[in-house]
């Protein structure tokens, strides 16, 4: 098998993880929230249940919704799957990964929540609106702490390319830097944010008051809300293995061989269990934050995030 070939099976491979794995990586979160706080979980295929049933019921649209509104669930899929492919997930050799580095990745993601965010206006609702005023103002904290945290690694390993800054780490030794654990803290609190995890949003209710994300998904139905529930679990998925690919690659596969891909994917498995599980611990211990702490709280990840750069000019 040529090396092309190979590089062309490892991207599919990567790709058809990312899409069905991140229902069960979701039903993962929802199983041990449930044992957590005492109750009986739906079980660890809820979500592909729920996506499949979605998929067959009819599409409900508003009398005044245009084109935007029917565009938006597809425009959101896909550009979340093109994140799938260009993140190393199972190898740091992905053809794909190669065209678009980290600045593309970030962009790519904003184009989704552009989209996402007119949809939800679009529809004429009070509540579309304000959940689309909320999420451009949780973006536009996000996104420049997010390039800040990754700027740090990449001052480190001496490239913005995702695929570049997976290889060096996985054949460099582990060392403990200080500008890498102050990068990684404010990672985790964009990915909280990004995500739309507890503390700064709630991904399971409706409540006016409390709700971002959801607020602009309340006019979908159909196949429109399984393409954006399945995009929102490819998501939570893709911050978790960009945060291993960043963080914690080691084990994943450099090659294309296929002991190389079987080692990467069990270690990938449990390193999303022990995401998983953080998540969780996360979620039972802190409740929901006000939505007017939350700038405080993206504040805190851009602050961390500057004190990691400058302790890469300092100290390293």
């Amino acid at each position: 098998m040529t090396n092309s070939s190979s590089s062309i099976i490892v991207e599919c491979l990567q790709v058809a993880t990312v899409v069905f794995l991140a229902p069960l990586f979701t039903g993962w979160v929802r199983l041990l929230k449930c044992r957590a706080q005492a109750r009986t979980s739906a079980g660890l295929l809820q979500p592909y249940r729920d996506i499949y049933k979605l998929f067959f019921k009819e599409v409900a649209l508003a009398e005044n919704a245009s084109w935007i509104f029917r565009f938006t669930p597809y425009m959101v899929f896909g550009a979340t799957v093109m994140a799938g492919a260009i993140i190393p997930v199972i190898s740091t050799r992905a053809p794909l990964s190669a065209t678009a580095d980290i600045i593309a990745l970030v962009a790519i993601f904003a184009l989704a929540r552009f989209f996402s965010a007119l949809a939800g206006m679009d529809a004429g609702t009070a509540f579309g609106g304000m959940g689309s005023s909320r999420e451009m103002m949780v973006a536009s904290l996000a996104e420049p702490a997010m390039l800040m945290s990754v700027f740090t690694i990449s001052l480190v390993n001496r490239s913005t390319s995702l695929s570049q800054m997976t290889h060096v780490i996985v054949n460099s030794p582990i060392m403990l830097r200080p500008s890498l654990a102050f990068a990684l803290l404010a990672f985790a609190l964009i990915a909280i944010a990004e995500t739309g995890r507890i503390p700064v949003d709630n991904p399971a209710t409706h409540l006016e008051l409390t709700m971002i994300h959801e607020a602009m998904c309340l006019e979908f139905s159909g196949r429109h809300l399984a393409l954006i529930e399945w995009a929102k679990g490819i998501k939570l998925l893709l911050f978790a293995s960009l945060g291993i690919a960043l963080f914690a690659p080691w084990g994943m596969a450099t090659g294309g061989t296929l002991q190389s891909l079987v080692i990467s994917y069990v270690t990938l498995t449990a390193k999303l269990a022990v995401i998983g599980v953080a998540i969780v611990l996360i979620e039972t211990r802190l409740a929901k934050m006000r939505i007017f702490r939350v700038p405080e709280f993206l504040g805190a990840a851009f602050l961390l995030a500057t004190l990691g750069m400058l302790s890469y000019f300092m100290l390293e």
